[in-house]
């Protein structure tokens, strides 16, 4: 758990410097104390400052630096720090660590730690695939580092490729994963997991679609494979979500949706469906762009197929779990599709806050369980919902196995 930890966050001059911002805010909110070491091109891309007011504490950026005369900053920091997380790692910092070069705050900081490193590359393509890259790569992992390999993506040059630093959330999953190694409850486990939302053309220009952002899915899906599951995620395409460890399905509408959940959960043991699929489809997709009229315009829906109910009626062993995203009533509704669908648990929240669900990085749920009881998780961030919810589906499994 990183809760309690006490963590470096070392960010050297690349553009990917500003989602270093997103992963300090991220890891304090899991309870971590965090400081940031940053490199003198660093600042160009992200200012002390916000870093400052992000972690609540002064950033380290020169070696030499006079506020604090009486301690050896490096050796301070190094000993301080129960990991650290070099992001963005340029090929310039990761050639100077595995060289053993010192002649900056964070490469000497580096030199001088004993705890986990965690390097997360970014670059361009061609410097990333650059042999002299690789061999400083090896030398660090013959050296005990934790290397998160980068994603293939857009890249700050324009181009298209391997590169493009992990996202954060992948990256506090492998420190995670590290500090609570022990914890591989779900290894041998196969899970399926669906997030976001699904799109249903009108036309070739409009669409119908919802509001979810997938945030919660994608939580569950990297909590499941932290534990040691082999995890399948189906996600809309309005999701963001890389990670090395994770089959990705990304799918486009309800009809998509249903075929790759249906084919995945075939020989899965768990089904988690976060995703907010549509119920509705128009009936015949215009093929082309309906023009604007006077008149009004009446689109014809049809029913789409309910995913989670067939998966119910053809459940074997397999535990599911659903969602209820409800503005009112939502103890009759959830326990209703709970029911319906012949499932082992369902996870309701209230969709009526804007302070929770839908495209926010917290939410605040209640689990209704198939044997009439239920539990409440009150407002804390997606990742620590993810735990519980893995939690209770492992207690069922355990139950079913005794």
């Amino acid at each position: 758990m990183i809760e309690k930890k006490r963590i470096i966050i070392g960010v050297s001059g690349g553009i990917a410097a500003y989602k270093s911002c997103y992963m300090a805010s991220r890891l304090i909110h899991m309870g971590a104390e965090v400081r940031v070491c940053m490199t003198e091109s660093a600042c160009h891309f992200v200012t002390p400052l916000t870093f400052e007011s992000l972690t609540h504490n002064a950033v380290n950026t020169d070696m030499f630096s006079r506020e604090t005369p009486m301690n050896v900053t490096h050796i301070a920091l190094a000993e301080w720090a129960d990991a650290i997380i070099v992001a963005p790692a340029t090929a310039n910092l990761i050639g100077k660590a595995a060289n053993g070069i010192c002649d900056d705050l964070l490469s000497t900081v580096l030199m001088a730690a004993k705890a986990p490193v965690f390097y997360a590359p970014a670059m361009n393509t061609n410097m990333y695939e650059n042999p002299a890259l690789q061999k400083n790569l090896e030398v660090l992992r013959s050296r005990g580092a934790h290397i998160i390999e980068p994603a293939e993506g857009a890249l700050a040059c324009g181009t298209s490729g391997k590169g493009r630093m992990a996202e954060p959330e992948e990256i506090i999953g492998a420190v995670d994963a590290f500090f609570d190694e022990k914890k591989r409850d779900m290894a041998g486990v196969k899970v399926v997991v669906s997030a976001g939302a699904t799109i249903e053309d009108i036309d070739k220009v409009r669409f119908l679609s919802n509001r979810s952002s997938g945030k919660m899915g994608c939580a569950i899906a990297r909590e499941a494979c932290r534990r040691g599951a082999a995890v399948t995620l189906v996600a809309g395409e309005n999701v963001r979500f890389s990670d090395a460890d994770i089959d990705v399905v990304f799918v486009r509408s309800a009809a998509d949706m249903h075929w790759a959940v249906t084919e995945a959960g075939k020989e899965a043991d768990v089904v988690v469906m976060a995703a907010a699929v549509a119920d509705y489809t128009p009936k015949k997709p215009f093929d082309g762009k309906i023009k604007k009229s006077a008149d009004d315009m009446t689109i014809e829906l049809s029913r789409t197929k309910d995913i989670l109910k067939e998966l119910g009626e053809h459940k074997g062993e397999r535990i599911l779990v659903g969602f209820a995203a409800e503005a009112d009533d939502m103890e009759r509704y959830a326990k209703d599709k709970l029911k319906r669908k012949n499932l082992d648990m369902i996870v309701a929240n209230d969709i009526s806050r804007k302070d929770i669900g839908f495209g926010t990085q917290e939410n605040e749920v209640t689990l209704y369980y198939k044997d009439g009881s239920s539990s409440s998780i009150d407002k804390c961030g997606k990742d620590i919902v993810a735990k519980r919810i893995l939690d209770d589906v492992m207690r069922m499994m355990e139950d079913r196995n005794d």
